[in-house]
């Protein structure tokens, strides 16, 4: 354990890859005697567990029901290793990972939050393993991508550079993202480079393998993408939030719309002064979370 109270985990998975998790333990138990579900956290595209740290520190240390909270580093991302083979980079073989990460970490059951690519990781898993996921929030993704989002991802991480300390790399982030993040004040941008970036040898430098972003490349604006809605109809056995962020350029609120058609029962939440994705931490997103966790049996 760190000295945040932090359990690391590295767990070796079945093409002897070893991959990263950051355990957050409840801080005691539950003021009803309860033992919540835990929650799992799963990152964006080029991201990794700790865009989940402020998130995950608000509901381990919740004050009448904290939850243990497993954040996820992917193949390629963070402290887990890099794959030797790039073609592995995909949603399948991740999904795959995320079940054994559970099962290592003795996770049966929990809840999951998916941020762009996590969300379109549970997508697949009750496909993969029925029951394990009991309830779902989707960050800033859905069934429908919007290719011009999606290039635009591309190209800034095609374009990501190295800066020659961390307060230059806020800086660049928010050069590049802040007309989509009017909300955000300058501490949001220093934890942002915090949890993007590493140092190494002297040099700030994205932390990511940048074969993730080979496949991303080859895409165009009529590049057709799957229809992800027979995924989605898995999703409607469970309850399911999703939390688009105002400005968003890959999840549309016609998108929102129609996920609410198909599943009734969905809470929504359009994050102000945020685009893709919204950070899950800050106020007035972190509240209505924690009501629709407040929700779930």
């Amino acid at each position: 354990m760190d000295r945040n109270g932090i359990v690391e985990h590295f767990i070796r998975v079945r093409d002897d890859l070893t991959l990263f998790a950051a355990e957050y333990p409840a801080a005691h138990r539950a003021a009803d005697g309860d033992d919540p579900l835990p929650v799992v956290c799963l990152p964006g595209l080029s991201r990794n567990s700790r865009d989940f740290h402020g998130f995950a520190q608000a509901l381990s240390n919740d004050r009448e029901k904290p939850r243990r909270v497993i954040a996820v580093d992917y193949r390629g991302r963070g402290r887990s290793d890099w794959d030797p083979d790039p073609s592995r980079y995909q949603l399948s073989v991740e999904a795959g990972d995320v079940l054994e990460i559970c099962g290592a970490l003795d996770i049966d059951a929990a809840i999951f939050v998916g941020t762009s690519r996590g969300g379109l990781i549970l997508h697949l898993l009750p496909g993969m393993a029925p029951g394990l996921s009991r309830a779902n929030i989707l960050n800033d993704i859905g069934p429908v991508i919007e290719i011009g989002g999606l290039l635009a991802i591309a190209r800034y991480l095609n374009d990501e550079g190295r800066y020659a300390s961390w307060r230059a790399a806020a800086m660049a982030l928010k050069m590049l993202h802040g007309p989509a993040f009017p909300a955000l004040q300058a501490s949001d941008w220093d934890e942002m480079a915090q949890s993007l970036y590493r140092e190494a040898d002297g040099v700030i430098i994205p932390d990511f393998d940048p074969a993730l972003v080979a496949p991303l490349l080859e895409l165009s604006a009529e590049t057709p993408l799957a229809d992800l809605w027979p995924l989605f109809d898995r999703l409607r056995a469970q309850p399911l939030m999703v939390i688009r962020g105002e400005t968003s350029s890959l999840l549309s609120q016609k998108t929102v719309l129609d996920m609410a058609r198909r599943h009734p029962g969905l809470h929504s939440l359009t994050v102000p002064g945020q685009g893709h994705a919204p950070l899950l931490h800050l106020p007035g997103v972190i509240e209505p979370i924690a009501d629709f966790l407040a929700t779930l049996a």
